[in-house]
């Protein structure tokens, strides 16, 4: 077995031509695995070395599901693929003219280069909200809010003001999307089934949950019957939606409406938006807004031979598609499993073909037997949409085991009305904007250079 060279991560030599994977959420998890018979070197990079089944996030965040029920190590994922080797690291700048990527313990050389590396939550420049608000886009954030939420709580019990009782127990949610919505809806759950056996001293209408949103509707991408079923739903449910409001401000307890007044909440999820991440190195005429970059129809990166980018961050840029494709688990799995077929195409001297999305439809859950789907033209509501996504988001989820802990625990919801996993293993505390509050101690190295 021979070795890179000193100042390189430690990879096994080889005569193949090396791609290089950059993130390991659903783009990039499905192209490694649809291309791990082809005759190339793949190494996958992240700087964790778990996936995360983000569309179950909210569930964590809730004490719906555990973890680990929606976590699965890379290693594992990729166990079998024997062209296959991942590295756990922070890549910090992409170098297209010698063709390698500068990571926080080393350099890695790529004869193709894939960047993967997904969205984050966007605060649009807020720091308020960024500072005092919770994102909902990766594992850390699920516990920091169940954290937070179960803090307030504990607090509030302790609390012999009315008012200070209700401001810790209320949550606000900015955004309606699905994030938000299902967030809303499993929060209403708790609040009905779990608040009055855990806190019976809080009086029932101490918890209010608001979902706010900053136009005329939620779930903007959906149907009408959608959209409706599902306001119907919540406000059902006891959540309070408000509608065409832009939050202004946030300082911890008081959430600034503008115009249209303020309201007293602890804690605020913040699921109003995304915005795509991606190392230095991309070409000036492919960064594009939102934090995209533009590719070509066979996901190449503009200005760039051997760069592809999909998921998230992928901008197809089109007139029928002027904001490029969904940024949805659906379109990343199928972006992915597209460039290995492309890839394996090209080394075979084959034709690449261009990329087209097969929209497969939108589900979103409100709750326990209610969930909103599209399929098609054609609109499901209620216990039959609620199986259908369950069935699905079952059959998603990476692992035998992850698949049973997750039917397990929903079974036991279904059946007994209940959230077991209100622990807090670890405190939340708000620290300032742009700190990392549970990341790992690895520090930055020296960037390494020949």
């Amino acid at each position: 077995m021979t070795l890179e060279a000193k100042n390189n991560i430690c990879l096994v030599k080889s005569d193949k031509p090396r791609v290089v994977v950059i993130g390991a959420g659903f783009a990039g998890i499905h192209f490694c695995k649809a291309l791990n018979k082809a005759s190339v070197q793949v190494v996958m990079l992240d700087k964790n070395n778990y996936h995360q089944f983000q569309p179950l996030l909210y569930q964590v965040a809730t004490s719906g599901l555990e973890p680990d029920s929606i976590t699965f190590p890379i290693r594992k994922v990729l166990a079998g693929a024997e062209n296959t080797q991942f590295r756990m690291a922070d890549v910090k700048r992409i170098d297209r003219e010698n063709n390698r990527v500068i990571t926080n313990t080393g350099i890695v050389d790529y004869d193709y280069l894939v960047i993967a590396t997904g969205s984050v939550s966007n605060y649009y420049g807020n720091l308020a909200f960024e500072k005092y608000g919770v994102g909902l886009k990766t594992i850390n954030d699920a516990l920091n809010i169940r954290s937070l939420i179960l803090q307030n709580f504990e607090r509030a019990a302790n609390s012999c003001d009315p008012e200070e009782k209700d401001m810790l127990t209320n949550v606000a949610i900015v955004g309606g999307g699905p994030a938000g919505v299902e967030m809303a809806g499993a929060l209403a759950e708790f609040k009905r089934f779990v608040l009055p056996k855990d806190y019976p001293e809080f009086d029932k209408d101490n918890m209010k949950i608001y979902l706010i949103q900053a136009s005329g509707e939620l779930l903007q991408t959906m149907s009408e019957k959608a959209k409706a079923r599902t306001v119907k739903d919540l406000e059902k449910m006891g959540v309070e939606v408000l509608f065409n409001i832009r939050v202004k401000n946030y300082d911890g307890e008081t959430v600034d409406l503008g115009d249209k007044g303020s309201l007293k909440a602890a804690t605020l999820v913040w699921t109003a938006g995304v915005k795509g991440t991606y190392p230095d190195g991309i070409p000036e005429e492919a960064q594009i807004g939102g934090g995209r970059i533009f590719v070509d129809n066979e996901l190449k990166v503009k200005g760039t031979r051997n760069i592809f980018a999909i998921g998230d961050i992928a901008g197809m840029i089109s007139e029928e598609l002027p904001r490029g494709h969904p940024m949805v688990a659906q379109a990343a799995m199928q972006e992915g499993t597209h460039l290995a077929k492309n890839m394996i195409s090209k080394l075979n001297g084959k034709p690449e073909k261009a990329f087209k999305y097969n929209d497969k439809g939108s589900m979103a859950t409100i709750g326990k037997k209610r969930a909103v789907a599209d399929l098609g033209k054609n609109f499901i509501g209620g216990f039959i949409a609620w199986l259908l996504w369950s069935t699905v988001h079952l059959l998603f989820i990476i692992g035998f085991k992850n698949k049973f802990l997750v039917g397990l625990n929903w079974g036991m919801n279904y059946i007994t009305y209940d959230k077991g996993n209100r622990l807090i293993i670890r405190k939340y505390k708000r620290e300032l904007p742009g700190e990392q509050i549970y990341e790992s101690d690895i520090k930055p190295e020296e960037v390494f250079s020949d």
